[in-house]
């Protein structure tokens, strides 16, 4: 399940690290988005990384598949399910191009800027493209993006350090990215070494791409998606030029 030169894998070396970090009062945002809006159902999740949010949503009488290039989350993944007394079926797969999988679902979400991290449009077309072959007629499209009033404001000159924990401190920077509406963050986990009485550092570098509202809305009418509403806030407000993220409702009608 990939498309020529596969999406790099961001989470190769800190996926457990990048998981225990994560604000778990998103995923209970995210979960009660879905919620508002659908009935339990066949799920699938895309990029959705250590399962979290898929956990949530079993627990709530959805039944969720998800497809995440990265193994090391899909891992994590399963032992969260595991933990939570659930079953996930687990995909390791590239959200661009999955159309060996034949499973047609009701629902097909995306969180977490899952989106904002393919490369550039072509990437996003033909992942919306993907979207849409999956869903039944009628199925629904639930994601977010960050804006790029997040990428060119909420992130100018960003920086957060975590060091409350003293064997595990975390160190975050983002810079402007090459292209416009883009960002590059610097993830560095200093790890104590009990053996060599010292730190070993864990870096990496994740590029995120934003576009207008319009460009969004474009591509998915392209590929069909036929009414779309865009919110704030998890859906409880309309976006304003201060938005930090959008929230989309993508239907699919019964004809492209």
């Amino acid at each position: 399940m990939t498309k020529g030169s596969q999406m790099e894998d961001n989470f190769t070396t800190f996926a457990k690290s990048y998981d225990e970090l994560f604000d778990n009062d998103m995923y209970q945002a995210w979960a009660q988005y879905v919620k508002a809006l659908t009935k339990p159902s066949p799920l699938l999740d895309l990029g959705g990384g250590a399962g979290r949010l898929a956990v949530l949503l079993e627990q709530a009488g959805y039944q969720v598949d998800l497809l995440d290039l990265s193994p090391n989350m899909l891992q994590l993944a399963q032992a969260h399910a595991q933990q939570a007394g659930v079953d996930l079926r687990l995909i390791e797969g590239d959200m661009r191009d999955f159309s060996d999988w034949p499973t047609q679902y009701p629902i097909i979400t995306s969180f977490a800027d899952s989106l904002n991290y393919l490369p550039n449009l072509d990437d996003l077309e033909d992942a919306f493209q993907q979207v849409f072959d999956h869903l039944m007629p009628s199925g629904l499209f639930l994601f977010d993006v960050i804006t790029p009033y997040q990428v060119n404001v909420g992130y100018d000159n960003y920086c957060y350090n975590n060091d409350d924990n003293p064997e595990n401190i975390f160190m975050w920077t983002s810079f402007p990215g090459e292209n416009e509406n883009s960002v590059d963050h610097d993830l560095k986990f200093f790890t104590y070494n009990e053996e060599l009485d010292a730190f070993n550092l864990l870096r990496e570098v994740h590029h995120e791409q934003s576009y207008e509202q319009a460009v969004y809305c474009e591509l998915l009418q392209k590929v069909g998606f036929n009414q779309i509403e865009i919110s704030a806030d998890f859906g409880q407000t309309v976006p304003n030029s201060q938005t930090t993220r959008w929230f989309f409702k993508a239907s699919k009608g019964d004809t492209k």
